[in-house]
């Protein structure tokens, strides 16, 4: 067990405004665009129009005879980047990221294939619309529907068996169906952007939108074979990603690339439609759910399969069927994950990666079980809760599942629904109300934090870790003025350089559960260090300004690094939720309203409520948007998106979203971390789009198994 639990971490009923809100409604915080670099240029791509080929000829003289134009850059031309080339003697790799401007083989539609570099975006802009390209166009393949029979099992994925993998079929009750996710979007606010400046031959420094500052030097340094410390990157502040930001894209390379090829800075955002091509989806997967219980609930079996779409240049892989293997006490389970590979962009990790997909699938099947059982859905749930890990059989860390669903049925009025769907209505309107849980597992990695007390005894923490919105400042903010014991306001967090000391990327959930860890014992460190200096004489409560008067120090420092913690040999750790819906579906029409929202979160303590509370409603706001709205469509006779603007590709506004209530278990796991915190940023979504889907059949009885849950799906 993790030391220094600290009894005294803010209650729920504390709350701290987040540290950088002034700055961003104000206008004052500056994002990766925003920055004013001397001699700048600024570049615009040119997307692939075909699907599918090689680039016969392109021809750029119009574009370079433009205003403003510095250089038009392709693979003709475009600096060989070391990274892309084969090792002397090998053949080069058929698998693995775009090798952008290096070769004439278009992979997708909107592909990048040019970079337009002027004086002015608006001269840029212009250019790229000269680019005239000749192609030999290839036969593209975009619907995976099409092609499920491409399906192949991904290197280290495929089957999962425990017990026996047909049991369910054998149940005296059960249920299987085919469930579909389609293709969604990340679409932050901010546009994806970057600007890249060759201090030297061997020196680079970027402004870039990146969740990990640290990941995107190491990766630019390999592509560029140049030393990572020769690199500074630098993401001050995240307009959101959701996943999006997790890696380096091919439209960062190419500004590195355009960067060195004019000796001048580049700066490139992309277009909103380019954001549906170029960094990554929630890919579109098919999944199939058999579930096998006894007339008292009990689940006998479960198989979960699902196929995934992915690019034709690389793999990428989530965890869809997870949930199936730990969510519930199963004695047998079956899982299958495929990949066909289509030629769309690489799909990438999205707010609940593969866990909230999995999860559409897997809760509406147990509601279709329990109406076919006539059982309560939270007592199903409850019937098979698992109170140790059913996959490793180690206990949990921490687990209060059981409590969530009671305070989450509490809120949303549970008690007022019916079994029989369709038997409520009001004012015109069927009412109904459905449930939806979800995991995800509870990670902590190693960070490193410098903590320094100033003269006037404020703490400045330094670390380079991101914040991409859910609040990371406030958070750590609040461990160490709890830790201190000084005002929140006496406290400066600083973040996004690399320079800084070594964070992991903010991604999965594990921020405040790493960074946190490190910036809590750097507190405690620090306060030993004090302690020393004024020697026996020190008591619990320091004036450290005063201690550094008296001792003629201008400030007093400690670097700490914190491990990515102990417990996992001997505990299995994850957050928990659940997400209670309540609907007013008109069937005639098919219009569904959400008219009430209770979700909750078994994330170990919550240390700052406010913010927590932002992540909460944030994931259910993106629920519903995945239930309801969310879904890019591709025109496959040409491979293109048809939708990829904020016209046509629909995701909530105001008046979609009703009463929100976010609630938490708020109990301390006393393992994964000594302010006993676990991730919640995925759980706040994971099973929501169910929960919506199982309220819309408790109204209408209309049972929609392919999202988005639009009106044409719904009408009776």
């Amino acid at each position: 067990m993790e030391k220094d639990i600290n009894a005294n971490m803010p209650s729920s009923s504390d709350g701290l405004n987040r540290v950088d809100g002034r700055l961003k409604v104000t206008g004052a915080a500056k994002y990766s665009a925003e920055y004013s670099v001397e001699g700048l240029t600024y570049g615009v791509l040119v997307g692939s129009t075909i699907t599918k080929g090689t680039i016969k000829a392109i021809d750029t003289k119009a574009a370079e005879a433009a205003p403003g134009v510095l250089a038009v850059v392709t693979h003709l031309n475009a600096p060989k980047v070391p990274g892309f080339q084969p090792a002397p003697g090998k053949p080069a790799s058929p698998k693995g990221p775009l090798k952008v401007l290096n070769t004439d083989k278009v992979l997708y539609n909107g592909q990048p294939i040019a970079l337009v570099i002027a004086d002015t975006f608006e001269c840029a802009l212009f250019a790229a619309s000269l680019v005239k390209v000749r192609y030999d166009v290839g036969k593209h393949v975009t619907s995976l529907p099409d092609n499920m029979n491409k399906g192949f099992a991904p290197r280290g994925e495929g089957v999962y068996k425990r017990g026996t993998a047909d049991a369910w079929q054998s149940a005296p009750f059960k249920v299987e169906q085919e469930y579909i996710v389609p293709t969604d979007t990340h679409n932050p606010m901010e546009l994806h952007s970057i600007i890249a400046k060759w201090d030297a031959d061997d020196k680079l420094t970027v402004w870039d939108k990146t969740q990990g500052v640290m990941d995107t030097r190491e990766e630019i340094a390999k592509l560029f074979k140049i030393p990572a410390e020769n690199i500074q990157v630098n993401s001050k502040f995240v307009g959101g990603a959701f996943g999006s930001a997790l890696r380096v894209w091919p439209h960062e390379i190419a500004a590195v690339i355009g960067a060195k090829m004019v000796k001048k800075p580049v700066k490139l955002v992309l277009s909103r439609a380019d954001m549906f091509t170029s960094v990554g989806h929630r890919p579109y997967t098919w999944q199939k759910v058999g579930l096998g219980a006894t007339a008292d609930g009990k689940l006998t079996g479960i198989s979960h399969e699902a196929t995934g779409q992915t690019s034709e240049y690389e793999n990428f892989t989530e965890g869809t069927v997870r949930v199936s293997q730990g969510l519930y006490a199963c004695p047998n389970i079956y899982t299958k994950y495929n990949l066909v590979s289509l030629n769309i962009g690489t799909p990438t990790w999205m707010r609940g990666p593969g866990e909230a997909t999995g999860a559409f699938a897997l809760e509406s099947a147990l509601d279709e079980l329990s109406y076919a059982l006539k059982i309560d859905p939270i007592e199903l749930r409850l019937r098979n809760y698992a109170e140790t890990d059913p996959e490793s059989g180690k206990p949990y860390s921490s687990k209060f599942l059981n409590e969530a669903y009671q305070l989450g049925a509490s809120h949303i009025g549970w008690s007022e629904r019916k079994q029989q769907p369709g038997s409520v209505k009001k004012d015109g309107w069927f009412v109904g109300y459905g449930v939806g849980g979800g995991m995800f597992g509870a990670y902590r990695d190693g960070a490193t934090v410098k903590a320094t007390m100033m003269a006037d005894g404020s703490l400045v923490l330094q670390t380079a870790a991101s914040d991409i919105g859910p609040g990371t400042g406030t958070a750590m903010v609040m461990i160490a003025a709890e830790q201190m014991g000084i005002p929140a306001d006496k406290v400066r967090f600083e973040i996004g350089e690399s320079s800084l000391p070594q964070a992991p990327t903010q991604g999965g959930s594990a921020t405040t559960a790493s960074v946190g860890s490190a910036v809590h014992y750097a507190c405690i460190d620090l306060k030993e260090k004090f302690q020393k200096l004024i020697g026996n004489g020190g008591t619990d409560k320091l004036d450290y300004a005063q201690v550094l008067k008296q001792h003629n120090l201008p400030s007093l420092e400690v670097t700490t690094k914190a491990d990515g913690g102990t417990g996992r040999d001997k505990y299995a750790m994850n957050s928990w939720s659940v997400h209670f819906v309540k609907v007013l579906v008109n069937t005639a029409t098919g219009v569904v309203k959400i008219d009430k929202v209770a979700s909750v979160a078994d994330s170990g303590r919550i240390i700052s409520p406010k913010t927590a509370r932002s992540q909460v409603v944030g994931g259910a706001i993106g629920g519903i948007g995945m239930a309801l709205m969310e879904e890019a469509v591709i025109d496959h006779r040409y491979g293109r998106y048809v939708n990829n603007n904020f016209a046509d590709y629909h995701v909530p506004v105001n008046a979609d979203i009703p009463q929100i209530d976010a609630l938490f278990v708020n109990k301390p796991d006393p393992i994964i971390n000594p302010m006993g915190a676990k991730g919640m940023a995925e759980i706040a979504l994971i099973g929501m789009a169910a929960a919506v889907a199982n309220a819309v059949y408790n109204a209408s009885g209309k049972r929609v198994r392919e999202l988005p849950l639009t009106p044409d799906k719904v009408m009776a």
